[in-house]
């Protein structure tokens, strides 16, 4: 493929635990001297809802097309309207796959309540979107947050996922950052009955988290032992990155059981990724995974 063949002479390769990562350095200058892939073309899906029992409809916008299928999981503080799911909205077009975009319970369009979700009920969102909106195998694409709960979602519906991309994956974050808080700030915020969250890519946000929803993220952490997903993941991360550090993509490359496993560090890349050649980046992996398996299928 394409990708491979571009990164070939950029790629050093680490035994890590179960998984033969290959760590690729990507600096700005191999993206630039690269054709684009593909041509945008300008969004004419609309936004549907998704009507669920007893649950918050849900905000989506899909095309129909070819598997492997792609659906984008947005992070925490995002919705489906980001550069990177506009982006990929538009590359899988050109290509005839199918992509879903959604906007989780409380964010976006979607109905529900910001303050009163929590990565269960995240997870319950990622789920109906697999099980009503997608047919066939499906590539999940997780952005920060999003990375995080497709995992989840792999684990919960092994046989719908064909390949995981992580993009700055916070797999675990919520828990692992608050438990890292000095002993009084964690007591205060028992206290008070919240954790107010500033975003260090964006200090202008502040995010009200319910200390129960901090407690209740602990029932979804996965890195304490093997994570039992098998398929193809790619993990891209920025190396400047001061929300999520890129070695957090390192330790779930070492837990997942999955033998196909590449992390991709971009030198200069930030936490959002939304770059020029940030976007690149993410749609040949994309491509690069569609070929391998429209190859092996």
């Amino acid at each position: 493929a394409l990708f491979a063949r571009m990164m070939a002479s950029h790629v050093c390769r680490t035994l890590c635990g179960r998984a033969l990562i290959k760590l690729q350095i990507v600096e700005n200058y191999f993206l630039r001297c690269v054709t684009p892939l593909y041509t945008v073309h300008r969004q004419k899906s609309s936004v549907q809802f998704l009507e669920r029992p007893e649950l918050p409809k849900l905000a989506y916008q899909r095309l129909k097309g070819k598997n492997p299928g792609v659906v984008f999981l947005p992070g925490f503080a995002s919705d489906m309207n980001s550069e990177k799911a506009v982006a990929l909205e538009d590359f899988c077009k050109s290509l005839g796959h199918s992509f879903v975009r959604f906007d989780y319970t409380g964010r976006g369009m979607s109905e529900g309540v910001f303050e009163e979700c929590t990565v269960g009920k995240w997870k319950k969102d990622v789920l109906s979107v697999l099980d009503d909106l997608t047919d066939g195998p499906q590539i999940l694409v997780g952005s920060s947050f999003g990375g995080w709960l497709m995992f989840l979602a792999a684990l919960a519906r092994p046989e719908k996922i064909a390949a995981l991309v992580g993009v700055a994956a916070a797999v675990d974050h919520f828990v692992s950052t608050f438990k890292q808080l000095p002993v009084e700030v964690k007591k205060e915020i028992e206290e008070k009955g919240e954790w107010k969250i500033t975003m260090k890519h964006n200090k202008e946000s502040v995010y009200t988290v319910p200390y129960h929803a901090v407690k209740e993220a602990e029932n979804h952490c996965i890195l304490s032992s093997p994570v039992p997903v098998t398929c193809p993941i790619r993990l891209i991360h920025g190396m400047k990155d001061e929300d999520v550090p890129w070695h957090v993509s390192l330790q779930v490359a070492d837990c997942v059981l999955s033998t196909d496993v590449d992390v991709i560090l971009r030198k200069h890349g930030q936490h959002r990724l939304t770059e020029k050649e940030d976007i690149k980046l993410l749609t040949y992996t994309v491509d690069d995974l569609i070929d391998k398996l429209t190859t092996l299928g």
